[in-house]
This record gives C-alpha cells, structure tokens and sequence, in this order.
C-alpha cells in the first residue's frame, strides 16, 4: 500500500537516494548513459531547497521512502505544475504512480489546469501521462544539451 506524506528536510538524504537511483536507471535503459538527471536530482540540499519552494511529497511503502513528488502552485491556486515525480525501479508497475496522480486530484479538487513536462525519449512517461487525459501542448529544445522536453497540460480536472 502506497501511503503519501509531505516531506521535511530530514528526508532530503532519502529522496536524492531514490532520485539518482531512478532517473540513473533510466538513463541506463533509455540513453545508455550510466548516470543522467534532472537538475538537483542527486542532491540532499536541493530536495530541501525544493521543500521551501513548493510542495514535497514523499511516496511511502514497506516503511521506506521510495519516491516523491514536487508540486507547485498558482498564486490563485488553479494551476499546478507537477515539477516531478519520480518512484523507485524496484515499486514500478505496481499502480503507485496512478495512485499518486489520484492523491493529486484529490488534495487539490480546486485545480482547473495541471501542467508538467517529460524528456522526449521517456516515452514510457509520455504513454501514462497520456492515459491520465494529459495533451500535449508542446516541445522545448533546452540549451546547452539539445534535449527535448515535450510539455503536458491537463485542463478542467
């Protein structure tokens, strides 16, 4: 079972764990690179910089941290930008990640628009976001890299 809970900056050392971890694994599998993330995504000071920014959430199950979600809101508080979520390769496919999409919905029943964004070869993100009712909206070439992050909307929730 699948239990969500904000996090405090006693669990930023946890989370940069299961971060590297999972965006890692996806770099191998996806890009054959043997280490490849976000920005911050392997450090316990940006998760606690992340926690005063927004809305850190920590994804629990068999008693251990095995993902997190960041979320931003609109100053109106009708939009939000999911800024990632990510879970551990070991609790993949178990349904967390629909799990935490429904805890979303539901702790923020106000929200009229939802936004978030994907590397163009995580087409396995790009499918399930699409199954949530997710379009999208856009695709961004970042600089330096060259990377395409093709961006998602989701209106009317």
């Amino acid at each position: 079972m699948l239990f969500i809970q904000l996090a405090d900056p006693l669990d930023a050392p946890a989370l940069a764990k299961v971060q590297k971890v999972t965006f890692d694994h996806d770099a191998r599998r996806f890009q054959n690179k043997a280490e490849d993330g976000p920005p911050g995504y392997s450090s316990s000071s940006w998760q606690s910089e992340m926690m005063e920014k927004g809305l850190y959430y920590k994804l629990l199950a068999d008693d251990s941290i095995i993902g997190g979600m960041l979320v931003f809101a609109s100053p109106d508080e009708r939009e939000y930008h999911l800024g990632r979520i990510f879970i551990d390769p070991l609790y993949q496919n178990r349904g967390y990640g629909q799990d935490a999409f429904n805890f979303l919905f539901s702790t923020f029943p106000n929200a009229q628009k939802w936004t978030l964004d994907t590397p163009s070869w995580a087409v396995r993100n790009q499918y399930f976001y699409e199954k949530l009712g997710f379009v999208q909206i856009a695709e961004v070439s970042l600089e330096p890299s060259g990377e395409t992050l093709i961006q998602y909307e989701l209106i009317d929730c």
